[in-house]
């Protein structure tokens, strides 16, 4: 048995740990753990996303939470059981005390210069068999009177396609959407541009026109809205539509090349429903743009997104550590009064730059509560300018740095932000006469900067000998 002299300051007892909860006051599907579900949400899950709960598994004995569903009662029941684990390996560790051991090492990120190693390492891609049996099972069994999760939604003719690429990059319009499932998927469409007008999954009909059913096998439909349409154009700039009346491809000739026009390039669904497993509601939005021959193949975005009725869910950026991708969380505090001494130009290149309702404050964890404001990263703010008479001092550039820190247990390090530091550098700009127009490039600019301590060994101190010899041991030579 090794004793490993180290300290670990525990974020909660492990009855308490949820690392699927991402929703605040709200249910998350399929986390047995989230004490935001009841019996009514257990109805719609399918199996328990984290069904086993443990701390570090080195240690020689510790807690573990098991998680289950009784589906034979009714209504379901979320099955809680608090069991402690032995591990059997020799080469356990029986006590920590020691704070520099729980150090962590960078984890290696693929690049273009690494991937090839990485690939070499690794297993290679496999594909999700839970969702593939989810799909095929689901598809074949009587359909209950509510979704479930991950079940197809129906429409009037069949079930709401949600194209996807799967072997490769092209897009699969028979792709079915499933229920509580967000996605957001990229794929590539190999078109004819002089058939453009004739493709459906160019058209906003093929996606708008469908309507889904309330609940599966239901005569109740539930039509798709079509909420917003934007047009981008060659040069891509965006305009939003007043109306919201489908539009059609059309095929436009411009001289020596042709061009298709109202094509689609981005389909965004929102769909609302209950806790009783009923879809209610289904907005659309559009992204519409114009292909040339110089943009073929096509590439085409989908997202998918469902939200509970009559809850305002606010996603967390991790539980508790950072997720990589995720928005940093953050708040603002707002001004008493006051008005700033800067002239109207500087006035507008300044509020361009920090944009509407800059934070005042970085949470450190992604599920850091607003009521903890004592917890929550102050932002450093800081000016840098460089006088000159006769000048006018312009906002140039913003430049945002955040360190962040690994923190909590060696097996399972979570994100911290330490420390955020905004920082807007001012230029001196000759006073322009009255009339003439004069160019200023701003730019802004965030880098994150990783200071977590390198590891240090740590070991006891080496025992001290003190040993007395007696006083005629080494008689009759000395």
């Amino acid at each position: 048995m090794i004793t490993a002299h180290c300290s670990l300051d525990l974020l909660g007892s492990v009855a308490a740990l949820c690392v699927c909860d991402l929703s605040p006051a709200q249910c998350d599907v399929n986390c047995c753990c989230d004490p935001d579900c009841s019996s009514v949400d257990f109805s719609v899950f399918s199996a328990c996303s984290v069904p086993v709960v443990t701390g570090d598994s080195q240690f020689c004995s510790q807690k573990a939470v098991i998680y289950s569903l009784n589906f034979t009662a009714n209504p379901p029941q979320r099955v809680f059981e608090l069991v402690d684990q032995i591990n059997p390996s020799i080469f356990c560790i029986h006590i920590t005390n020691y704070k520099p051991a729980l150090s962590f090492i960078n984890p290696e990120v693929p690049d273009e210069n690494n991937f090839d190693t990485l690939m070499k390492t690794s297993d290679g891609f496999t594909l999700n068999a839970e969702s593939y049996i989810s799909f095929t099972t689901k598809l074949d069994i009587p359909t209950a009177a509510k979704y479930e999760y991950g079940v197809p939604l129906q429409t009037s003719d069949s079930f709401l396609r949600f194209p996807s690429s799967l072997t490769s990059s092209l897009c699969t319009d028979n792709n079915p959407a499933a229920f509580l499932v967000n996605q957001a998927v990229k794929c590539t469409r190999k078109i004819n541009l002089e058939q453009c007008e004739e493709i459906e999954a160019l058209s906003m009909a093929f996606y708008s026109s469908p309507e889904i059913l309330r609940v599966p096998d239901s005569r109740k439909k539930v039509p798709i809205t079509v909420q917003s349409i934007v047009i981008q154009s060659l040069n891509k700039t965006l305009t939003r539509r007043e109306d919201t009346d489908v539009l059609q491809p059309t095929l436009v000739n411009a001289g020596h090349f042709s061009l298709c026009v109202n094509v689609v390039l981005e389909v965004k669904y929102s769909l609302t429903y209950t806790d009783a497993g009923e879809v209610t509601k289904a907005d659309l939005s559009f992204l519409l743009g114009t292909v040339s021959s110089v943009v073929v193949p096509l590439q085409q975005k989908f997202e998918i997104h469902f939200l509970q009725e009559n809850t305002q869910p606010v996603p967390l950026s991790g539980n508790p550590g950072y997720v990589v991708g995720l928005p940093l969380a953050a708040g603002f505090q707002p001004h008493k009064g006051g008005a700033l001494p800067c002239q109207l130009v500087a006035q507008k290149v300044k509020s361009l730059l920090w944009g509407q309702g800059f934070p005042d404050y970085v949470a450190p964890f992604g599920n850091s509560q607003a009521q903890d404001m004592l917890d929550w990263v102050p932002i450093h703010f800081i000016t840098q300018s460089f006088n000159r008479k006769d000048s006018c001092q312009l906002p140039g550039a913003l430049v945002i740095e955040v360190k962040w820190t690994k923190y909590g247990s060696l097996l399972n390090p979570q994100a911290k932000i330490v420390n955020v530091t905004a920082n807007l550098i001012s230029s001196s700009f000759p006073e322009a006469n009255s009339g003439n127009e004069r160019t200023i490039l701003i730019s802004t600019a965030v880098t994150f900067v990783d200071v977590s301590a390198p590891a240090e060994a740590g070991f006891r101190a080496p025992p001290a000998i003190n040993a007395r010899l007696p006083f005629n041991f080494f008689f009759p030579f000395v």
